[in-house]
């Protein structure tokens, strides 16, 4: 019996040793990398360390995989198809006819009349006796002109009016309560009417010892140079500054529009202080001279 031995190719050898050096190697780079150390007995790495080189890989395979679906995700948001617009044409707009609504009925719609109103205006004593002689002339005005419904009350001393169903004007009862108020302060029913015809007249009202506390016979010096000689200089005052004053003892009543108000209460003032009545003419000259002017 014949045996042939084989004899084994080195070239085969040396190539299969290489490979398994080469693996070696890699695991041992990755083992260092990892921190773990290597068995003694062997040139690889331990077993403890190749459960965790696989457990790794298993990581990051699973970690691509969802990287993977997190951009299929946002792939599919993204590429969401746009809408179309639809251009209208303008010709076909205008030639569309106007939207037809239904009449409104008139429980619906909002009622026009105003709500009632009611004043009570107090009258001095002193000023009923007037009140009572003038009275047709006081309110014929307030019926006509402005439609309210008044009357006098002489127990309580006062009168009272409100609104009705001719009243037109929202502010109307105001402006009545003011006519009568003006009466009721001293002014004539000829000044005070004017309350009622325009828009831009007030009434204002203060003391003397508002300006300056005086006594005795400096504050009857006070209200004499206000006065004047026969009224003389209180026209003078009315006339150049287009106002209406009452000086009732140590109070002053003043009926025109803000500007004129104040023009009139500067001069009262001046004269309160103690400023000589010519200088307060000469300051009432150049103040209708201005006005004048205003008015061209």
């Amino acid at each position: 019996m014949v045996v042939i031995a084989h004899q084994a190719d080195p070239t085969s050898a040396k190539a299969a040793k290489l490979k398994h050096g080469s693996a070696v190697d890699a695991k041992s780079r990755r083992a260092r990398l990892l921190g773990v150390p290597q068995s003694k007995d062997q040139g690889g790495p331990s077993r403890d360390l190749l459960m965790r080189s696989r457990n790794v890989e298993d990581e990051e395979e699973e970690e691509d995989s969802q990287s993977e679906d997190d951009e299929g995700d946002d792939q599919i948001m993204i590429d969401v198809a746009p809408t179309t617009i639809i251009e209208s044409d303008p010709n076909t707009i205008d030639d569309q006819p106007p939207p037809m609504f239904a009449p409104l009925d008139e429980s619906a719609a909002p009622s026009s009349k105003l709500k009632t109103e009611m004043r009570s205006i107090p009258i001095p004593p002193h000023r009923m006796s007037p009140l009572k002689k003038e009275w047709v002339n006081i309110f014929t005005p307030l019926t006509e002109m402005l439609g309210l419904q008044v009357r006098m009350n002489p127990v309580r001393k006062c009168v009272e009016m409100r609104t009705s169903k001719y009243t037109k004007e929202v502010g109307a009862i105001q402006k009545g309560a003011d006519y009568v108020r003006a009466f009721a302060l001293g002014f004539k029913v000829a000044d005070a009417i004017a309350l009622l015809r325009m828009d831009d007249l007030y009434l204002d009202s203060f003391e003397i010892k508002d300006v300056k506390a005086l006594h005795g016979d400096h504050l009857a010096r006070a209200i004499g140079r206000i006065a004047g000689h026969q009224g003389k200089t209180r026209f003078t005052i009315e006339n150049a500054t287009r106002t209406r004053i009452i000086l009732a003892d140590t109070k002053i009543h003043i009926m025109g529009s803000f500007q004129n108000i104040k023009l009139a209460k500067d001069a009262i003032v001046n004269l309160i202080l103690g400023s000589p009545p010519g200088k307060v003419y000469a300051s009432l000259r150049t103040v209708s001279a201005r006005l004048k002017q205003r008015a061209i």
